[in-house]
């Protein structure tokens, strides 16, 4: 079984605990059509494409490593459809989602628009870059915290603190990131990322709040039409 690395990365982690979780390879699935939108064959075939061309596109990249990508499902019928990039004990990119993300895809499309984006977080060094805002955003907050008085379990917390608002540094922008590269991974992949960004009408609208980690619906299907524009996709 794959042990997981998991940080407090709630842009990627919506859930992170691997002694909850029940994973299986998602070349292994075999959910019964009659609780599925998607057949068990077209899951296995999206989860084999998408890691395919992702490492094709993580191998172009040399600020990026590791490419061998992982797709699991979690078996765990309470988990709320979610799916995130996490990695190996190797460094490896693993891409998890959970039983509940299948039943709510409609169409291979969907699925495979999912899966493109999260595969771009790891291709788009997300993990790393939002590690390193906390950890900066940790030192300033440190050094604001002697400035003050503070010392021991006062200045912990204010550590924390300043973490935590590192880690919220830029969440949007990569999810808009991954947006746009996932529709380039989905695409190539032979699937189709305006009928897979379809997938944003039924999912509840951040819209504009401060505190939301992911950008309004309607922002990030802007994202898709427009990358999908690009690649001479119209319909």
């Amino acid at each position: 079984m794959y042990r997981l690395i998991c940080m407090f990365l709630p842009l990627f982690l919506a859930a992170c605990s691997a002694g909850e979780m029940r994973l299986q390879p998602a070349t292994q699935w075999s959910g019964t059509l009659g609780e599925y939108q998607v057949e068990a064959a077209a899951v296995r075939d999206v989860s084999r494409s998408i890691g395919k061309e992702a490492r094709a596109e993580c191998l172009k990249r040399a600020k990026v490593k590791n490419c061998d990508f992982t797709v699991l499902v979690d078996l765990n019928p309470q988990a709320e459809a979610n799916a995130f990039q996490t990695l190996d004990d190797r460094g490896q990119p693993v891409i998890i989602m959970t039983r509940s993300m299948i039943q709510s895809a409609q169409n291979p499309d969907e699925l495979a628009f999912v899966l493109g984006h999260e595969t771009a977080h790891h291709l788009l060094r997300h993990i790393p870059r939002q590690a390193e805002n906390a950890q900066e955003s940790a030192v300033i907050f440190n050094n604001l915290g002697k400035l003050f008085g503070e010392e021991g379990e006062d200045l912990e917390r204010t550590q924390k603190i300043g973490a935590e608002v590192g880690v919220q540094l830029n969440v949007k922008a990569f999810e808009l990131e991954a947006d746009q590269l996932g529709t380039i991974i989905t695409y190539n992949a032979g699937y189709n990322p305006l009928i897979g960004a379809k997938y944003f009408d039924r999912i509840p609208d951040p819209e504009d709040s401060f505190l939301a980690s992911h950008p309004p619906n309607a922002q990030r299907v802007q994202m898709v039409q427009n990358t999908a524009r690009k690649l001479g996709l119209t319909q």
